[in-house]
């Protein structure tokens, strides 16, 4: 994407941007909605190019944007000079922004035309939404297929991408769930759809030896839901891994009271526990063997 003076005397040099996947809505001249629809026309090939024209006061900052876009293309830090403030102050607190030419568009805004080259074009339907993008009813609708996705990718062996699938769906109900008071049954029934997806992804995270995030969230789920089997378990085992041997076997003390029908799997991680913590037995006597005979 680049962007000319849609009026004036001299031209702006063009700021590329990579627009991917931002949405573009066509058809209406100058329509630009980052949250809308697909680009959708039967006779558009790439490369294509659009022009949109904007209004001053829809550009305000770009000449904050455009500066950070410079400096990444030139490899510098795009927040360099910058601190922690929101954008009018920032354009307040520097004199200059570095660049003459949007200094002068900082000082007079004037409405501009971004030009958008069409890269690529997606079948409909082939195109999904991050969870920040999208609508309330539109996190809802989304949530059983990427369930579904992360399901399959872990049956895939794809335990980290199955793991950040069930990441998306747990934000998208987390930022419905906030909008909820707490305890209320729709947040309540939220909650019930947030733990299985939770659950699920702290088995990720246990095959990605990632424990000590295991043990806060299957007891943040714990918390709430005392006799979820799998939360006791996945925390057992957890607690294995890094050598809480009495938090673990408390753990799987909690699951066997719970399903007894569990016993044989449960016997199995709690002789695998035996054997390691005698193979760590073993091998700090040799450790400490040498430094006592010293």
């Amino acid at each position: 994407m680049s962007h000319q003076p849609f009026c004036g005397t001299r031209d702006l040099p063009p700021a590329s941007v990579l627009v991917s996947p931002q949405d573009i809505s066509g058809g209406t001249p100058g329509a630009l909605q980052p949250r809308g629809s697909r680009l959708e026309h039967p006779y558009i090939f790439p490369p294509a190019l659009f022009k949109f024209p904007s209004l001053p006061q829809h550009v305000v900052l770009y000449p904050l944007v455009s500066k950070s876009l410079r400096n990444i293309a030139a490899g510098k830090d795009p927040l360099e000079g910058q601190r922690h403030c929101c954008s009018i102050a920032q354009m307040h607190e520097h004199y200059s922004l570095g660049y003459p030419d949007l200094d002068e568009l900082q000082k007079n805004p004037q409405p501009l035309i971004f030009d958008i080259e069409v890269l690529k074009v997606e079948p409909p339907g082939s195109y999904q939404q991050d969870p920040w993008a999208m609508t309330d009813e539109e996190k809802l609708q989304a949530v059983p297929q990427i369930h579904k996705e992360g399901n399959e990718l872990y049956r895939q062996g794809k335990v980290s991408e199955a793991a950040a699938k069930y990441y998306d769906a747990i934000a998208c109900l987390k930022n419905l769930q906030m909008k909820e008071q707490p305890g209320s049954p729709d947040w309540i029934e939220l909650d019930q759809k947030i733990t299985p997806l939770l659950l699920n992804y702290c088995q990720c995270k246990l095959q990605c030896e990632e424990y000590y995030e295991v043990l806060d969230h299957c007891s943040s789920i714990l918390n709430k839901y005392e006799d979820n089997v799998k939360a006791y378990f996945k925390r057992g085992k957890a607690h294995a891994a890094v050598w809480n041997v009495a938090e673990a076997q408390a753990d799987f003390a909690k699951v066997l009271a719970l399903d007894p029908s569990l016993r044989p799997v449960v016997s199995k991680e709690l002789r695998s526990l035996e054997a390691r913590l005698r193979e760590k037995d073993a091998e700090d006597k040799i450790r400490f063997k040498g430094i006592f005979s010293q």
